[in-house]
């Protein structure tokens, strides 16, 4: 069975030993989580099917089930028929109507927000531009102050949890993604180059403005939880190598391996942006030049443009920006035009250099790269495919299938993720 996991790290934690003897209760967890994985992976199934599957008796299952019903996590639905001799079994699925998730965004262009439940549903979702301030100096360059940008991050984090508290919904957890290399244990964005942070307290911060009773919360990089959206999408066709690419103003990559996602062992995987392409090239934010980010990055695209076009202000919701150079690339604009096809050359000088060393069996575009899949998708496709080592094996190309709400969907999935590794986190139901 093709399963996907991930954990987030936390100060002095750790896993069981391995040997070590497990408790009841900690078996008992195990195994409602291990139904719980099951069910996310297959669907419905009948309680034979499960104790099938799962190698648990049947009498076990049954106990198992009527736990997880009593903590909302899987209802009992109809009947299955499969006309054979004996009774027919009631089949058990994930219940979406008490558990959730919320993730949040924190993109130099965009704020997102998702609200997603336990069986995959997206209940609510908010996007907003990028809150920031006009620099001193005459061009105005605009800068993301941290005490600005987490202030309407919690109001955003809020508005879901209003809406999780109105539908009664129970939430695991609030995942944030900012861009840039995280220090886990201390909750810390390290450094984020496109929102000219360093060594700011994210975690702290927001939690201290959603106030003390606030769900579990975590920080993951917005890439990564964007490969984790991305990949139950895959993995139900046996897919479990796979690098997604996101690209804005910076790019970043998330990368899943045999179905893990990998973090680095100081957590800064997939900091692609800033692979060297071109010597003496353009200077890039981080201080170097010729970073593959200042070839592919949406400002690259937006330099094109007349100085007064809408798709430059950052104060235009990121749809409309984008919708705004596809009615323009339509209308045939030929600076558009040319700079889209260089785009897909540009794209293939560093995602070559990707394929050739991380091996995927899928490369995933995201951000504004997927918001123009149809126009980038085959030219890379087919780039790749000339560039094809001997035996190496081809890799697929897509566009997201969330959009720019990638990073925020998995931030909800992975914050749901803490149930389904411990079931027995979820209150029972009031009767």
């Amino acid at each position: 069975m093709t399963s996907l996991s991930w954990s987030t790290p936390a100060p002095g934690g750790g896993r069981r030993p391995q040997g070590a003897p497990m408790g009841h209760a900690a078996m008992r967890s195990a195994n409602m989580s291990l139904l719980l994985r099951v069910l996310r992976s297959r669907g419905g199934s009948s309680r034979a099917a499960l104790a099938q599957e799962t190698g648990l008796s049947k009498a076990a299952v049954t106990t198992l089930v009527g736990e997880l019903a009593e903590r909302g996590l899987v209802q009992e639905g109809r009947v299955e028929r499969r006309g054979t001799v004996g009774r027919p079994g009631t089949e058990v699925r994930l219940d979406g109507r008490r558990v959730a998730g919320v993730g949040v965004e924190l993109n130099v262009d965009y704020l997102a927000v998702c609200l997603r439940d336990l069986a995959g549903e997206v209940r609510f979702t908010s996007s907003i531009p990028m809150p920031s301030q006009a620099g001193p100096g005459p061009d105005g360059a605009r800068s993301h102050p941290p005490a600005l940008v987490i202030d309407r991050a919690a109001r955003q984090v809020q508005e879901a949890l209003d809406v999780a508290a109105a539908e009664s919904l129970w939430i695991a957890g609030i995942t944030v993604a900012p861009p840039g290399p995280i220090d886990y244990a201390a909750s810390t964005v390290r450094f984020a180059s496109t929102l000219g942070w360093e060594a700011v307290p994210l975690g702290e911060e927001l939690a201290r403005r959603l106030g003390p009773d606030h769900p579990e919360l975590a920080l993951e990089n917005d890439a990564k939880l964007s490969a984790l959206a991305e990949a139950p999408r895959l993995a139900q066709r046996g897919i479990e190598d796979l690098v997604y690419l996101t690209g804005d103003n910076g790019v970043g990559a998330g990368i899943i391996a045999e179905g893990r996602l990998i973090r680095g062992w100081s957590g800064f995987s997939g900091e692609v942006g800033h692979i060297g392409v071109e010597p003496g090239g353009e200077p890039c934010r981080c201080g170097r030049r010729g970073c593959w980010e200042t070839l592919v990055g949406l400002d690259r695209v937006l330099a094109v443009l007349d100085p007064q076009d809408p798709a430059l202000s950052a104060l235009v919701p990121m749809q409309e920006r984008l919708a705004r150079l596809r009615t323009l690339l339509e209308e045939g604009d030929p600076r558009l035009l040319q700079r889209f096809s260089a785009l897909a050359e540009d794209l293939v000088r560093g995602a070559g250099v990707l394929m050739d060393v991380l091996n995927p069996r899928a490369l995933v575009l995201g951000g504004y790269f997927g918001y123009f899949a149809d126009v980038l998708v085959g030219p890379v496709q087919a780039a790749l495919d000339a560039r094809l080592l001997a035996d190496g094996g081809r890799v697929e190309v897509s566009g997201s299938s969330h959009g720019l709400f990638a990073a925020a969907v998995g931030g909800a999935a992975v914050a749901v993720e803490r149930v389904l590794e411990n079931p027995m986190l979820a209150p029972t139901v009031p009767r």
